[in-house]
């Protein structure tokens, strides 16, 4: 009886304890959420509110109207071990070098072809091989002509006519208009003066007529050979000065709007090496070709001695001077195909990706027209880096041009 009276007032006991516990932790009590949490959703009031509410409205304008700028953060220790460089958008003189290769030719204006305005043949060659350097005036082929041998007989016919008939004054007239006729035939078929005066003087007609050259320079073409008939207007030598030679340049046509005659052009040869020749663009061709998409520019340079010969290969640098232009490296643009992307330092570790829109590339630079300005800073190195950075934390840049 005891031992059940003590079970029972244990238990009592222990009740009165979970009792009291549970009314001290409130878990048994009903009480109404307290004021405070509701004034922390309540709009604040006074002036401290009014601070709190312009605060906070710039935040949430900027994300609706999309004006903040996105920024990717590389640390100090991060962007040492990457290597990231940055370098100041500045404005600096910009010069397009357009590098190509050339091929020596011939100035056609110092082309001269040898040819004979009657027919006949060869009966002796002064010139017999291709190649051989020849001065203005020298022979190189003596030709036979039945029709020209008549004509000279005819000139030295009417000089004779003109001796016996001086004492007529009217038919001394007509033998001089005769005399001169027949001079200017032989004049029409390149008999020159001084061989008119040897007919005129010896009274006899040459069998054959002597063919001078025309200018100085080498024999690059001969279709003369002894013995042969040749027709009136038929090519016998082609000869060519050498003394300055033609360079034919490639030029592409996304470098054509450059291209201006008159710029000045470094040449130089691998045959010579150390070597360097200047010259200008004397011609721009007017013609593109279909298949490599490029036209072909001209330069002259002098060659007194003879050491630039046709068809040598020649390296050509063509130095444009663009101006003072707002300008970055080229290594500092990320080029997507479809738009040109910068990194732009914010300070503190922290990289804004910016959309720019660039110009002509020069030496390593290229020009910006739009979405930077002079001051700020880029990173110029690891810039592929902290563009896969942005891309794994969805960092992109803003649309458009807006910076």
């Amino acid at each position: 009886m005891k031992r059940r009276n003590f079970i029972i007032v244990i238990g009592l006991i222990l009740v009165a304890g979970l009792a009291f516990y549970f009314s001290k932790s409130g878990i048994l009590t009903k009480t109404k959420p307290s004021e405070p949490p509701k004034a922390a959703t309540a709009a604040p009031e006074g002036p401290a509110a009014e601070g709190q509410q312009t605060k906070a409205q710039p935040e949430n304008a900027q994300e609706q109207t999309g004006e903040e700028a996105p920024t990717v953060e590389i640390p100090a220790e991060k962007q040492q071990l990457i290597g990231v460089k940055t370098v100041e958008v500045s404005v600096k003189p910009l010069q397009k070098v357009i590098r190509t290769v050339g091929r020596i030719e011939y100035d056609e204006r110092r082309l001269a072809t040898v040819n004979t305005k009657f027919e006949g043949w060869v009966e002796k060659l002064f010139v017999d091989y291709t190649g051989k350097h020849i001065k203005k005036g020298e022979p190189l082929a003596e030709i036979y002509s039945p029709e020209l041998v008549a004509t000279q007989q005819e000139f030295i016919n009417v000089l004779k006519w003109r001796s016996s008939s001086k004492q007529s004054e009217m038919l001394s007239k007509d033998a001089e208009a005769l005399i001169e006729a027949a001079k200017q035939r032989l004049r029409l078929w390149d008999i020159t003066d001084a061989q008119i005066r040897k007919i005129e003087e010896t009274g006899k007609a040459e069998r054959t007529l002597t063919i001078y050259s025309p200018v100085n320079g080498y024999v690059v073409q001969k279709m003369a050979l002894q013995g042969i008939r040749i027709m009136p207007g038929e090519k016998l030598f082609d000869i060519a000065d050498l003394s300055s030679v033609w360079i034919i340049s490639d030029i592409y046509e996304y470098e054509l709007p450059l291209i201006r005659e008159g710029q000045a052009a470094t040449i130089s040869l691998s045959y010579f090496p150390g070597k360097e020749f200047s010259s200008r663009i004397d011609y721009v061709y007017p013609a593109l070709s279909g298949d490599t998409r490029t036209a072909k520019v001209r330069f002259i340079i002098p060659n007194p001695g003879g050491q630039l010969k046709p068809q040598m290969f020649t390296n050509v640098e063509v130095k444009i001077p663009i101006g003072k232009k707002l300008s970055i490296p080229d290594d500092a643009v990320i080029d997507t195909g479809t738009r040109q992307i910068v990194y732009v330092d914010k300070g503190d570790g922290y990289f804004e990706p910016r959309e720019v829109m660039l110009g002509i590339r020069a030496e390593g630079f290229r020009e910006v027209i739009m979405g930077l300005k002079a001051g700020e800073k880029v990173a110029s190195s690891a810039t592929f880096l902290i563009d896969s950075e942005a891309q794994l934390k969805n960092v992109t840049p803003l649309g458009g041009h807006k910076h």
